[in-house]
């Protein structure tokens, strides 16, 4: 589960949002509050803000996510309970608040309205208040059997790494088998195993490099694998080509039936890895010793 939390100003706007009926909004949560719409509500909070008028930003605003699989098996009783553990844990039990279950995408959430001001007229302390949801969300989602963020995060992770080692795997395939000469037969190659390549131009319109996207994730080549850059596929491709024969004029490359510029960084790169090449050669063929 993912906690955010924040102090805000607009609290009829806020409120009125998360009343939207539109969005089939459900009360899961009320303390210290008697009025039943959102104006009234907001009046309730007004009278007791107008003890302090130095505060501005005078409510507080979370948003409690569980994640997806889980939001859609959390019944009322559920979300009840872990809005109130939330609370407890933001030392928010004293304070008018108000949370409602927004059903209306795949994702089930929790908007979780509190008066920042208590009813001695004191302004909440909200220091750090984005990092301090973060916790108390983590602590309830594991004293409740939850998913906690730090969980979603390694799984977010772990996904990324094996999407990384698939394109560089169907990369391989693609080079070793089909053996493509140009940027666009390496483009529709790559295309016909679902993995598409997307030119990264510049604002010099000039070609930087390449991202890959796949099974709905987007990465630069250097984040699947640094034998991935812009300069190594190129090279490679020449290389498909034949010896000394280059799929480059000078700093441009022949790109979807263009001939486009590369950026500095990207010639120099390709510049750097021929060099390497050219120097392996003469040391396996023995020249120079």
């Amino acid at each position: 589960m993912i906690g955010k939390g924040k102090s805000i100003a607009h609290t009829g706007a806020s409120m009125a949002y998360g009343w939207n009926q539109e969005k089939d909004a459900e009360i899961v949560f009320s303390q210290h509050l008697a009025g039943e719409t959102p104006e009234q509500i907001t009046e309730e909070f007004k009278i007791i803000q107008e003890q302090n008028a130095r505060c501005t930003n005078n409510t507080l605003s979370f948003v409690l996510s569980p994640t997806p699989e889980e939001g859609k098996r959390l019944n009322k009783e559920q979300l009840k309970e872990l809005t109130e553990r939330f609370v407890k844990e933001m030392h928010l039990k004293e304070q008018q608040a108000i949370a409602f279950v927004h059903r209306d995408r795949a994702h089930t959430h929790v908007h979780l309205y509190a008066n920042r001001i208590g009813f001695d007229g004191r302004a909440y302390n909200d220091s750090f208040i984005g990092k301090r949801s973060q916790l108390a969300a983590e602590n309830v989602a594991k004293e409740m059997g939850l998913t906690t963020v730090r969980e979603v995060q390694l799984e977010k992770e772990l996904d990324s790494i094996h999407l990384r080692m698939e394109i560089m795997s169907i990369h391989h395939k693609v080079m070793n088998d089909r053996s493509p000469k140009t940027l666009d037969g390496y483009i529709k190659s790559m295309k016909a195993e679902e993995v598409k390549v997307v030119p990264c131009i510049n604002k010099a319109n000039r070609l930087q490099g390449f991202r890959f996207e796949y099974r709905g994730q987007s990465f630069k080549a250097s984040e699947v694998h640094r034998s991935m850059s812009g300069g190594k596929i190129i090279g490679q491709l020449s290389q498909n080509r034949g010896v000394g024969t280059q799929i480059t004029g000078g700093n441009s490359v022949q790109l979807l039936g263009k001939t486009v510029e590369m950026s500095a960084n990207l010639a120099a790169s390709l510049a750097k890895n021929a060099l390497k090449k050219v120097m392996s050669r003469a040391i396996d063929t023995g020249i120079g010793y």
